[in-house]
């Protein structure tokens, strides 16, 4: 009897459905390629992980099924990882060959027996070095395979960059013939020593698992980059982040963000860091252009480079790198079998397979394949699958606040709702966690929500205008040029002010000024200094660094800037930006709910909603950004204009009352002068 039959033997097939009174309901479904029955291993892929419930170690709610709906009970068998096995080789000389069109050098490499090999190392050469090469194979030294036809290695100690090893697929070679083109570089010497590798037998390490990411360059501050980077899924076990980047040579710190819970706010915390390398010589490159992190939670990382005095970085794509998973192992019957996941309330399930787990030979078994998911219909599932979530709270009535803001009707799902600079002026704001923010549906229910604070600025475009010198402001022995930036709205935070030019060389000085009025303090109207700086740049061939000031919480409606200009040309001004610290809100939408957005009521404090209790599940949601309507007077607004009586109308009451007055007066005055009769 094999192995396989005494599986078969043991082989019990556990349902859930026998269990409980109604199936187990799933959000997504995919068929598995089997290629006929027996023992079948299968990979973990980014799809399954998306689709499971938040990732631990491996998915708890998968269940297979064949043709009848039987449940099919699967085993996950880890693979111990790689032992590499090394032989050295000895060098064989091969002489150089330097003609006017060909310049080349290398050596050749006899390991003493045919071998499966994958790898080979070359050690001992001399510092620094970056050098094209290719590398052939044979097992008789007669007939040669081209095993890497175009690679590069390279040893640059002071840039902390080496890479002295190629892989290639694996094959029965007893030669290698390593060949450098020397055509745009020295001569290398002959190495120290050199090795093939191979993989020990054993059990096959499942294959890595690698996806594509998207992104979008974000708005940010002068010398910095910074990126939203989209994942499939949230509570994905990404560890690597490897980015494509165009350009020559590379020095960039990056930082890695995601938003967890800090309280009841969701603020950024880093998940990894590293410095980007590249070094270009003789139109070769040397990079270590990837970044480790530590698993996220949420949906979607942001992206920080520092860039210095360089360019804005050139991101022309991202790749993630996924933690290694055990192969999945299961008996495949004759038919059809089916995969089905996505129920939160499902625990992993426990077959007797488990007992045959020991005379499982992982390495031995057939591969199956995955097809493609698809979600599940209502009519496939007797009930929904997701987690129980708050989508509305206590009565508030609306009519009680200054402003309103809608929210577009849409799907159901978790939403990202942008708060703009209307927001930030109007509402108690950051300082007090927006605490009189509230979301309502239309029968005045509360909607729940996180505060996020967002790693990126909100930028605002300014207008800059020419403006004449006020009286108070003081006088300068030089040529100066003002310019009024007038505010989007009053009642914004601190922030801070970017302003560009175009020009290559200059050195001013730049100083932003608000205008006062007479207070208690000063009898006159003054100027009060905001900021100021000197703002160079010496280089002609260099594009001029933005100039970036701190402001504080503007009291005016307008700001000056004053740019002295000394003896020289007035200083051509590109434009102006206001950076201000970015918040959003999470939250819950039903299906074609119309939101509100209303806030503006000092007596309100700050809410607490249950939402906060199930961050994992709000975290892991991808959300979809929305964002506000027309900022709209509320109810209180327009009462409270109303109960109170214009200016134009209570200065011409008042008028009419004084002259009425006077009047008055006057009558009694001549009444008391006139003689007695």
């Amino acid at each position: 009897m094999t192995r396989y039959a005494v599986l078969i033997i043991l082989l019990t097939t556990v349902t859930i459905s026998a269990q409980q009174t109604a199936p187990p309901v799933f959000r997504f479904e995919r068929p598995i390629v089997t290629g006929g029955a027996g023992p079948r291993r299968l990979p973990i892929d980014v799809p399954l992980l998306v689709g499971t419930v938040p990732f631990r170690s491996v998915p708890a709610d998968l269940r297979l099924y064949d043709a009848n709906g039987a449940e099919i009970g699967y085993l996950f068998i880890g693979s111990p990882a790689p032992s590499v096995v090394y032989q050295s080789a000895t060098i064989l000389p091969v002489a150089p060959v330097d003609t006017d069109t060909l310049k080349t050098s290398g050596f050749e490499a006899d390991l003493g027996e045919l071998m499966v090999i994958d790898r080979f190392r070359v050690d001992g050469l001399r510092t620094p070095f970056l050098k094209r090469m290719k590398l052939e194979a044979s097992g008789d030294r007669e007939h040669w395979t081209l095993v890497v036809p175009d690679g590069t290695l390279f040893d640059l100690p002071d840039e902390q960059l080496q890479l002295t090893e190629l892989r290639f697929t694996p094959g029965s070679y007893r030669y290698l013939r390593l060949t450098w083109d020397d055509t745009n570089s020295a001569r290398l010497a002959r190495p120290s020593s050199v090795a093939a590798g191979r993989v020990a037998p054993g059990a096959p390490p499942s294959p890595p698992l690698m996806t594509p990411l998207a992104f979008e360059r974000r708005p940010s501050e002068p010398g910095r980059s910074r990126f939203r980077i989209r994942l499939p899924g949230g509570h994905l076990p990404l560890v690597v982040l490897h980015l494509d980047v165009g350009g020559g040579n590379l020095l960039r710190p990056a930082k890695v963000f995601e938003a967890r819970l800090s309280g009841s706010e969701l603020k950024p915390v880093l998940l990894g860091q590293a410095t980007l390398k590249r070094v270009v010589r003789d139109n070769l490159n040397a990079d270590e252009l990837r970044i480790g992190l530590e698993p996220p939670t949420e949906a979607q990382l942001d992206l920080e480079v520092d860039d210095g005095n360089n360019p804005p970085l050139d991101l022309k794509g991202v790749t993630g790198e996924l933690a290694s998973f055990p192969w999945m192992y299961f008996e495949a019957p004759d038919g059809a079998v089916t995969a089905r996941y996505g129920n939160a309330t499902l625990p992993a399930p426990r077959y007797d397979l488990e007992a045959a787990r020991d005379q499982i030979h992982i390495e031995s078994v057939m591969d199956a394949t995955w097809g493609e998911p698809r979600p599940r219909s209502a009519e496939e599932n007797a009930a929904s699958a997701a987690p129980p979530l708050p989508t509305v709270g206590a009565p508030l009535d609306a009519s009680m606040f200054k402003y309103v803001r809608s929210l577009a009707p849409g799907p159901a799902g978790l939403l990202a709702v942008a708060l703009d600079a209307n927001t930030l002026a109007h509402s108690a704001g950051p300082d007090s966690g927006f605490s009189d923010l509230r979301v309502v549906d239309p029968a005045d229910r509360q909607i729940p929500y996180i505060v996020e604070q967002a790693a990126e600025p909100l930028s605002l475009d300014l207008t800059l205008e020419k403006a004449t010198a006020p009286k108070t402001l003081p006088a300068t022995r030089g040529g100066r040029s003002i310019y009024r930036v007038k505010y989007p709205v009053n009642g914004l935070p601190p922030g801070r002010f970017v302003l560009s030019t175009t020009a290559r060389v200059f050195n001013r000085q730049v100083t932003l000024v608000e205008e006062r009025a007479a207070d208690a303090s000063h009898r006159d109207p003054w100027i009060e200094t905001m900021a100021s700086s000197q703002w160079v740049n010496a280089d002609p061939d260099r594009p001029a660094m933005a100039l970036t000031l701190p402001l504080e919480r503007p009291r005016a409606d307008s700001l000056l800037v004053v740019v002295d200009e000394g003896d020289n040309a007035p200083l051509p001004l590109d434009k102006a930006r206001l950076l201000l610290p970015a918040y959003r809100v999470r939250l819950f939408r039903a299906a074609n709910a119309s939101l509100r957005v209303a806030y503006g009521r000092p007596d309100l404090s700050r809410p607490q909603y249950d939402l906060a209790l199930l961050a994992p599940q709000v975290l892991g949601t991808p959300a979809a950004d929305v964002m506000l309507g027309p900022e709209q007077p509320g109810a209180s607004a327009n009462t409270a204009t109303s109960a109170i009586m214009s200016p134009r109308v209570f200065w011409t009451a008042l008028a009419i009352a004084v002259v009425v007055l006077l009047g008055l007066i006057g009558r009694l005055l001549r009444k008391e002068s006139a003689p007695a009769r």
